[in-house]
């Protein structure tokens, strides 16, 4: 009998599908983010945590304004060790090198400005309960980085919004003369566009006159941009190795899994039709922009405000910013569940529609200063190629 029992639980126990084995960055990033969470007093962990389910989640902006989550300024020394150690769950070396860079060029860019600016408001945000099982996310953000992690049943980890900025892009004067954070993103997509023959530029070049901001600014979703410029199969051997390792720049950002699941997911949507468009001259020192678009992601970067010298650069997913096609699964397997998210995203979409809908973005930061020297910068939602109209070369 009592085979009977053991045999007939069993032959149940079987038929109930086992939780999937998290992975290693989930893991490591629900553990760290419950470490944050349990250092912080009341108070501070009501700013730092929000609903999953929160409008706040992708409220997401790289212009100086005022912020949600706690702020490394409120933080003990052994609470901003936590916070570092979450961001290093998500950022890599690299991509935690350029986010501390990004946050001491406030410095340098209030004696610019002769404002006061601070290193020390970027925030930590976390949506949810960090557990294995449920829906989770997390946000580090300020001034020019921001920084967005969902992770899904512990088993994927979705990272995009990732937005990198500097303002000045090369400090040219004072003790940190030369410094250049995103050097890599611009110098090599220079060293791209300026490799293609004549034929090759007419289709990469799409147009005179860089847009005064990133196509998509800040917006929630990310807009699939008109398929122009050159398309990675008509490029030789090294222009293809040189565009590769400009997308490379962007994925690893990431910790290595993350990035190496991203740079997967660019192949598995085909390389060849991946288009890397440009606009403006191909000086060093002029207004431009470019963008790298495939099947599935959007790059783009810019750098034509305050004379030049101000850059902004993005990697976006059209269905997974915010993990939104790894929710989209989720939910799919687990329909009870999906009701109270898809009603708040729909809310998100009908508020924030009439921005995709006239094309308008929030405006870049800007000063009188720079106001004057944006006088013929085409504004990025003017024309339906992205450019100003294309002339001969």
């Amino acid at each position: 009998m009592r085979q009977c029992v053991i045999g007939f639980l069993a032959l149940i126990l079987s038929a109930v599908p086992l939780p999937a084995r998290e992975t290693g960055a989930a893991r490591d990033m629900r553990e760290a983010a419950t470490a944050f969470l349990a250092s912080l007093d009341v108070a501070q962990r009501q700013s730092a945590t929000f609903t999953f389910d929160a409008d706040e989640r992708t409220n997401w902006h790289y212009n100086t304004r005022e912020r949600k989550g706690l702020a490394l300024s409120a933080m003990t020394d052994a609470q901003r060790k936590a916070a570092v150690h979450l961001i290093r769950t998500g950022l890599s070396a690299k991509g935690f090198d350029k986010a501390e860079a990004i946050r001491q060029m406030e410095i340098v860019l209030g004696e610019l400005q002769k404002t006061s600016r601070s290193p020390e408001y970027y925030l930590l945000a976390v949506f949810g309960e960090p557990k294995a099982a449920s829906p989770w996310g997390w946000r580090y953000e300020g001034h020019h980085l921001s920084q967005n992690w969902t992770v899904v049943e512990g088993q994927a980890v979705a990272s995009s919004p990732q937005f990198f900025g500097s303002n000045p892009a090369e400090v040219r004067a004072g003790p940190k003369t030369g410094t250049r954070i995103l050097a890599a993103e611009e110098d090599l997509a220079r060293s791209l566009v300026t490799s293609l023959d004549a034929q090759q530029r007419a289709d990469a070049i799409v147009g005179d006159v860089a847009p005064l901001e990133m196509m998509t600014a800040d917006n929630r979703e990310a807009l699939r941009q008109p398929d122009v410029g050159i398309t990675y199969a008509r490029l030789s051997k090294g222009q293809r190795e040189l565009l590769m390792r400009l997308i490379d720049e962007y994925a690893h950002a990431q910790v290595p899994a993350i990035a190496e699941a991203r740079l997967a997911r660019v192949r598995q949507g085909g390389l060849d039709a991946v288009r890397f468009a440009w606009i403006g001259p191909v000086e060093r020192g002029k207004p431009h922009y470019y963008r790298i678009q495939g099947a599935e992601f959007l790059i783009e970067y810019d750098n034509t405000q305050n004379e030049a010298n101000h850059a902004h650069a993005v990697w976006r997913d059209f269905k997974g910013d915010f993990g939104r096609d790894l929710l989209a699964e989720h939910y799919r397997s687990a329909p009870h569940h999906a009701g109270q998210i898809a009603a708040a995203e729909e809310a998100q979409r009908a508020r924030h529609s009439h921005t995709h809908a006239n094309g308008q973005a929030e405006q870049p930061e800007q000063t009188d200063h720079d106001a004057r020297h944006a006088k013929g910068v085409a504004h990025p939602h003017t024309h339906p190629h992205a450019g100003a109209k294309k002339v001969a070369r």
